[in-house]
């Protein structure tokens, strides 16, 4: 007699049953590989390891399979064309530096990289060019976006603080100078002040009187 269907389980059941750990071996695998896949940083971290040990050809394997997954990977990108210029292929190297300039046109790195592989390559004019393209990336990082965007701001405005008040300065100190008494040419002592009615009663006292008439 056959079973009720209520006791049977249902093919959403059994199939995740199936997908069980216990029961299908291939599920451990495949979550031990997703965690130990490593991440797109830590391949980069590994090509850079092995350009600072020299090792170009290696550096220049790892970078173009993480771009070949990521295009947009701009420090991938930006190293590609160093380990080409570190390996002399310089035509390589102009290549791939300017795939960097298509990520970001005013990088300053990106351009100094160029203005040498155009150096090592003969071609003064577009070295000169980008030597001058990375001065005016320079200028433009050296400016500060806040204070231009503080400009237009009228809230930011307001929040500035204030500037401190200049300090206090004292009244006039040079009035000290021209009340202190003058010297006197030669001898160089403070000459005493004259006071009018001292010289009115010297006056008075050096004029001779009359003679007394008798």
């Amino acid at each position: 007699m056959r079973r009720p269907s209520r006791y049977l389980p249902s093919r959403a059941a059994r199939a995740k049953q199936r997908l069980r750990a216990d029961n299908n071996p291939v599920i451990p695998a495949i979550v031990k590989t997703i965690i130990l896949m490593p991440t797109a940083q830590e391949r980069y971290d590994d090509a850079m390891f092995d350009f600072s040990k020299g090792d170009y050809e290696s550096a220049i394997a790892q970078l173009r399979a993480l771009l070949a997954e990521d295009a947009a990977h701009f420090d991938a990108q930006l190293a590609l064309g160093m380990a080409y210029y570190r390996k002399g292929d310089y035509a390589a190297a102009i290549a791939e530096g300017h795939k960097a300039e298509q990520l970001r046109p005013r990088e300053q790195l990106v351009h100094t990289n160029l203005s040498l592989c155009y150096v090592k390559a003969g071609d003064k004019q577009k070295a000169e060019h980008h030597a001058l393209q990375a001065r005016i990336a320079g200028w433009r990082e050296n400016m500060t976006p806040s204070t231009a965007a503080q400009a237009g701001d009228p809230e930011l405005q307001m929040l500035k603080p204030k500037p401190a008040p200049p300090p206090k300065l004292p009244d006039m100190p040079w009035k000290k100078n021209l009340a202190s008494p003058p010297r006197h040419p030669d001898t160089g002592s403070t000459a005493p002040k004259s006071d009018p009615q001292d010289t009115a009663g010297d006056s008075k006292a050096a004029t001779p009187k009359p003679p007394h008439e008798s």
